[in-house]
């Protein structure tokens, strides 16, 4: 799956075999500073595969200036990198700059993802930070791929959220705003159905899928 954004802002990164720091001044734990200017799918890979379990993102992502296309792509590709070594369960060091205009509750639609290093937002941003930090695990909202169907399930807010989409028309959707789509290429039925149970983010002109994704369960289904 290739995003489907026409234009590819590098991501730069620097990565590291170990989640210790301390471990992570070794020889041989530094893999250095990483340009990722291909399909966010395929460099999430890389980085697993190159052994990277460590990853800093060089530049916060910007949700307060979304207004400005490139901005827009910036943070929808560096959302999809983040989200994806989330489900690896990769340690991700990022910043998150949110909208002072936003709600107090605005970051909550991202906590299922790698809290950040630091967050700037409406209110009280170390709260919501704390908050996050706090609540955060892994699987907190996720989806799978089964014959003829997608299962969503999502503890974000608390309580446990099941969704199951089979018509075709919602798994092609998916498949077009997991890394990211113009909201206006999707069908605004299945968009505003998504929108509605807080699935997708908008961010400027774009849309993206929230959930990240796995190929089995990290526990069992009831747990889940």
């Amino acid at each position: 799956m290739t995003t489907a954004l026409t234009t590819r802002p590098a991501l730069t990164v620097t990565a590291w075999r170990d989640y210790d720091p301390e471990a992570c001044v070794l020889r041989g734990m530094d893999l250095g500073e990483l340009e990722l200017t291909g399909p966010v799918d395929a460099e999430s890979d890389g980085l697993w595969e190159l052994g990277a379990r460590r990853v800093r993102l060089a530049r916060p992502v910007d949700l307060s200036g979304v207004g400005d296309p490139d901005t827009a792509e910036h943070a929808v590709r560096a959302l999809s990198l983040v989200r994806d070594l989330t489900a690896r369960a990769v340690l991700v060091e990022w910043e998150l700059l949110l909208d002072a205009a936003a709600s107090d509750d605005a970051w909550r639609a991202l906590g299922h993802l790698q809290p950040p290093r630091r967050l700037e937002g409406p209110g009280e941003a170390a709260q919501m930070l704390e908050s996050w930090r706090r609540g955060h695990y892994l699987g907190k909202c996720l989806w799978r791929q089964g014959p003829g169907f997608v299962q969503i399930r999502d503890r974000r807010w608390g309580d446990l959220r099941r969704f199951t989409a089979d018509e075709p028309e919602y798994r092609r959707a998916i498949a077009d705003l997991s890394y990211g789509a113009p909201a206006a290429d999707v069908p605004t039925a299945v968009l505003a159905d998504f929108l509605g149970e807080q699935l997708v983010l908008r961010v400027g002109e774009l849309a993206w899928w929230l959930p990240y994704r796995v190929s089995r369960w990290l526990q069992e289904g009831m747990v889940l």
